[in-house]
């Protein structure tokens, strides 16, 4: 079943998901080299709590975090831990909220210290297929619309490889719904978008192969050839000539232009609106 969405439900998500970008900006005006992802896990629980929301993957079957902390290799889904990060990690942080009984998520992916130009352009296309796909995602446009536009940038142009196993999602009232959105696809297939409708754009790109590989705590998802991974995602909502971005990554790029820890991408999510 696809939830098509009001305008005042779409105004609920849309808080909740600032309340994540919100947290995410906070770990990013702290995340560093010798931090570890369990600090950063605290540090958004309790803005999140502060706001009198809860975070949403926090027991989410069975989950024991608040933020999906994937350093390096991982693609998605790791578990914060108390190791340290380093100089030249790359760090993919996922955060969702429950609030006035509507879901928000959102991921961003951080460069700490000096990164190699060849880790810097993973990001950096992986950031711009994320608003690729955004742009295809409008109404009369098909599911396999969005998945190519990812797909078409980061394997035919890049030769990356994007992730096949695990795709975006609707969200509202639970934290997945129908439909899911595959980052790969063919131009015309797939359901028909239509306004209203709420989905979890989130872009999975590895620096090699596209397979992957679970780990032995159940959760983590990592690259099978040992690839960097990067992943941003966007929570939208589908219209007529133009898809409402819901979350605002603007306020965690504002943190990190201000923490000379983190390497900024050079395409800014403010100057993506013509992509």
């Amino acid at each position: 079943m696809v939830y098509y969405k009001t305008e005042e439900e779409v105004e609920l998500i849309r808080k909740s998901c600032l309340l994540v970008c919100k947290a995410l900006a906070e770990v990013a005006s702290s995340i560093k080299p010798g931090v570890t992802g369990l600090q950063m896990d605290l540090i958004a629980e309790e803005l999140i709590k502060d706001h009198s929301a809860l975070p949403a993957f926090k027991g989410y079957r069975g989950f024991p975090a608040t933020l999906c902390i994937s350093i390096n290799d991982q693609v998605v889904h790791g578990i914060p831990t108390d190791q340290v990060f380093k100089d030249g990690d790359i760090v993919s942080i996922d955060c969702g909220t429950y609030m006035n009984e509507f879901f928000g998520d959102s991921a961003y992916t951080f460069a700490l210290g000096e990164i190699s130009k060849e880790k810097m352009q993973l990001l950096e296309v992986t950031n711009t297929s994320l608003y690729k796909g955004i742009a295809a995602a409008v109404a009369g446009q098909r599911i396999g619309d969005i998945g190519f536009a990812v797909q078409d940038y980061c394997e035919k142009t890049y030769k990356y490889g994007v992730v096949r196993e695990l795709v975006g999602h609707g969200i509202g009232r639970s934290l997945h719904e129908s439909p899911e959105v595959p980052n790969y696809g063919k131009r015309g297939r797939g359901s028909k978008l239509k306004e209203g409708l709420v989905i979890a754009i989130e872009p999975m790109v590895n620096l090699g192969r596209k397979e992957v590989k679970q780990l032995d705590d159940g959760w983590t998802v990592a690259s099978k050839d040992g690839s960097i991974s990067a992943h941003y995602e966007h929570t939208i909502c589908v219209q007529k000539d133009k898809a409402l971005i819901l979350s605002d990554h603007t306020l965690i790029e504002a943190q990190i232009e201000k923490n000379p820890n983190v390497n900024s991408i050079a395409i800014r999510s403010s100057e993506m609106t013509s992509v």
